[in-house]
């Protein structure tokens, strides 16, 4: 009786936590297809003003988050996965000005999920790999997931755009993202480089985002796997995900001020800033922010082999139906049969690796 009455306890305690994990999941993928819609009308112009707006937003949520979990220990190499997450993000202004945001942002929510992916399933850089009951599943839910990026980049939009290359995500597209018509009559290092070196770099900035992006957790994952082993540094860390969120934000936070201080010396203290992308900006990084606390509670209560093809997938679905909803800037029988194809995939791809996990 004891032995059912235990079993029966861990089943509603799975299911409980699958439950948490999957809402996290779906609420992150809404945010994060959403998070750009603030911005979508204002100027934000190179972006290095725009950027450091969006990351003191998103410190200003880890410090509520850090009050609300009663400021539990700081890590400071969990800052090093924010600082990465930073590196990252600076790249998108040269790489939209190379190869558009539609090329890069395929290459680079590409390289995101299977760097993520990849360094939790198979223990990378240090971290204990992650199991799941059902591998063939996981591999596949994986793979589907990288195809729906690859169908969003036929996805065409009326909106007018710079880049003469096919643009994909309608909401991350125009100057809402760290790039402008103005700025490419800017005169920068980009102008004067040749289409095929201007390609070669946008697609190495791209796969080095991608990279950085989804190796951003690993410190987090790093400090929890060694707090369950005794006689390292970090024996009797967290192991919930969120109390890491204070450290890793304010590495986003001090990295992003740092590359804005370099910036304004480059431009001899005269930065290019945009007032009414203030407010805007803040509630982007608001967006954003929220966003990943949902992920690092998906990334607790399902594991990052299982969240991060889910996450990763689904935003750009939610942002081109912003752009057909509510901006209208997605029309035609043929970009609603690749979106309806793109979702199918995606759903395939998520239900793959959640019952991965089950």
């Amino acid at each position: 009786m004891n032995s059912w009455t235990a079993n029966n306890s861990s089943v509603n305690s799975n299911g409980t936590d699958l439950t948490i994990g999957f809402t996290s999941s779906a609420i992150a993928v809404f945010l994060f297809g959403t998070n750009f819609v603030p911005v979508k009308k204002f100027d934000t112009g190179d972006g290095m003003f725009f950027q450091w707006i969006l990351c003191a937003a998103i410190w200003i949520v880890s410090l509520v988050v850090n009050l609300i979990q009663n400021s539990p220990r700081f890590w400071p190499l969990a800052m090093v996965g924010g600082s990465v997450w930073a590196t990252g993000n600076i790249t998108v202004v040269p790489i939209v000005k190379t190869i558009g945001l539609g090329l890069g942002l395929l290459i680079w929510a590409s390289f995101n999920l299977l760097t993520g992916w990849a360094s939790s399933r198979f223990g990378w850089f240090g971290i204990d790999p992650e199991e799941v009951s059902k591998p063939i599943l996981n591999y596949i839910g994986a793979g589907l997931s990288v195809l729906s990026t690859i169908i969003f980049l036929f996805v065409k939009s009326e909106v007018q755009s710079s880049s003469t290359s096919l643009e994909v995500t309608p909401l991350l597209r125009e100057r809402s993202v760290n790039n402008s018509e103005n700025t490419c009559s800017d005169a920068s290092w980009v102008d004067s480089l040749s289409p095929v070196r201007k390609r070669v770099i946008g697609c190495t900035l791209a796969v080095v985002a991608g990279i950085f992006y989804g190796s951003s957790f690993v410190p987090v994952l790093y400090i929890k796997d060694h707090g369950r082993r005794n006689g390292t540094v970090y024996t009797g860390a967290s192991q919930f995900d969120l109390d890491y969120v204070f450290a890793h934000f304010s590495g986003i936070f001090l990295t992003s001020t740092i590359y804005f201080l370099i910036y304004c010396a480059v431009m001899k203290n005269k930065p290019k800033v945009y007032p009414e992308a203030i407010i805007p900006g803040f509630v982007a990084g608001v967006l954003w922010a929220i966003a990943n606390c949902c992920w690092f509670v998906a990334n607790h209560y399902l594991s990052a082999v299982v969240s991060f093809p889910i996450i990763t997938a689904g935003p750009g679905f939610v942002a081109a139906m912003w752009g057909v909803l509510v901006f209208k800037e997605i029309k035609g029988l043929k970009n609603y049969l690749l979106l309806s194809v793109a979702f199918c995939v995606i759903l395939a791809g998520s239900l793959s690796t959640a019952f991965s996990k089950i």
